[in-house]
């Protein structure tokens, strides 16, 4: 029997958000965890990440959460000492009757549970806004209560409350195989030799359905490219620190201040796809470059450009190339699956991995300990396509991943909207 070098309660595998957090929630509750991570800290998507915060999502259960992951960063910042919510705010714009549609049914479902949300008019946008177009706006709501998290700060933040209840983490160390006995995981193995644990979890964010086939499991993620840009401070267009975020899905983006300058991101509709298992051993996400004249980053300008007629093709800016990780139905997994006792999943989070993150932390926590949670899970469990026809390829799961990115922000949600896109 190999003699592991390490052995612990938990091994966590990926140090993004969504393993920072499950590993800090685990240690605060007296159990003893190794984070083990492929590259360094946070370095991943996470890194990558613009980190805004919209609390009220489609359903209610995913609203509680988002809702409840304000109060867990709060009392983050207590125990780290570290500023990581920026409440600003945050508005949606609509420029076409469908979405306006759309913005009534949000405002009608917010009121529904007491949400802090409204309608207000195109004057008060202009006023919260005006660095931004808003004569074309037919209707907008403002949630007071949202922002942004700092996704540096929330990594520091996880990894130094973690530390202090124990947390040991491993950089550099990617895993080569998760050990199974008898239907049961054991451990993993790495070039350093072999950790033993009777829980795993999977949290490696686009590689995590390398991960799952490490123990001959197939989850449904697949890896695709984001692009944001942020501007410089410029006297002519004023950003203020604590102006609210937008969310324009007319136009496919979104966007919140940053350093003194605007953050624009967008949702292609034809997205850059990964087959991580092609990417260097040595990947390093935050070394990924975008040109100016790339066709993704030329249309992320041009669609900022048609709510910020400021922004061109000139205007000083970085311009920032991640990997987000995509489910077929934008879910993340979260949980087991029947095969393998011991093994959990916690991927998938569909480019909201940071705000989703300090919930996510206290529901693997609970899943992991005591097998359920107080919270409504059933849309993000982890086996709801297990040996389901359709996705069990790998060219199946692209194809739907692919075409959830494509309709994030194309596609009209709420009860009376109409059916086809804006």
């Amino acid at each position: 029997m190999t003699t592991a070098i390490e052995t612990a309660d938990v091994i966590v595998i990926g140090a993004g958000v969504a393993g920072l957090s499950t590993a800090m929630q685990l240690a605060k509750r007296g159990q003893k965890v190794v984070v083990v991570e492929r590259e360094r800290l946070g370095n991943g998507s996470t890194g990558r990440a613009a980190g805004l915060l919209g609390q009220l999502r489609g359903t209610e259960a995913h609203t509680a959460m988002l809702m409840d992951g304000v109060e867990v960063v709060k009392e983050l910042e207590r125990e780290a000492d570290v500023e990581i919510f920026i409440q600003t705010g945050s508005l949606r714009i609509a420029e076409t009757p469908d979405r306006a549609q759309e913005i009534k049914d949000l405002v009608a479902m917010g009121k529904s549970i007491d949400f802090n949300i409204d309608h207000v008019s195109r004057e008060q946008v202009a006023e919260m806004l005006p660095y931004m177009k808003t004569d074309d706006l037919i209707d907008a709501c403002f949630c007071p209560t949202d922002g942004h998290l700092q996704p540096a700060e929330l990594v520091s933040a996880y990894v130094t409350v973690g530390k202090a209840h124990g947390v040991i983490f491993h950089n550099n160390l990617p895993v080569e195989k998760i050990l199974v006995e008898g239907g049961r995981v054991k451990g993993v193995r790495t070039a350093r030799g072999e950790f033993h644990a009777a829980v795993v979890v999977n949290a490696g964010g686009p590689w995590s359905y390398l991960v799952a086939e490490l123990a001959d499991q197939k989850l449904a993620t697949a890896a695709l490219g984001h692009y944001y840009l942020a501007t410089r401070p410029d006297p002519d267009h004023v950003v203020d620190r604590l102006s609210p975020a937008i969310r324009n899905r007319h136009h496919r983006i979104y966007a919140r201040p940053d350093a003194g300058g605007l953050l624009v991101g967008m949702y292609e509709a034809e997205p850059v796809e990964y087959d991580v298992e092609d990417l260097p051993v040595d990947f390093d996400m935050s070394t990924m470059k975008a040109a100016r004249d790339d066709f993704n980053v030329a249309l992320l300008i041009h669609s900022a450009q048609q709510r910020y007629p400021w922004i061109n093709e000139r205007t000083p800016m970085t311009i920032t190339h991640g990997i987000m990780t995509f489910t077929p139905d934008g879910k993340p997994f979260c949980g087991a699956m029947s095969d393998v006792a011991g093994l959990f999943h916690c991927a998938g989070f569909s480019g909201h991995g940071i705000v989703q993150s300090p919930t996510i932390g206290v529901i693997m926590a609970d899943l992991i300990l005591n097998g359920s949670t107080k919270y409504d899970i059933e849309a993000i469990e982890a086996d709801r396509f297990f040996d389901i026809p359709g996705y069990q390829t790998r060219p199946e799961v692209k194809e739907k991943c692919r075409n959830m990115f494509a309709s994030y922000y194309g596609r009209v949600e709420g009860k009376t909207a109409t059916a086809s896109n804006s």
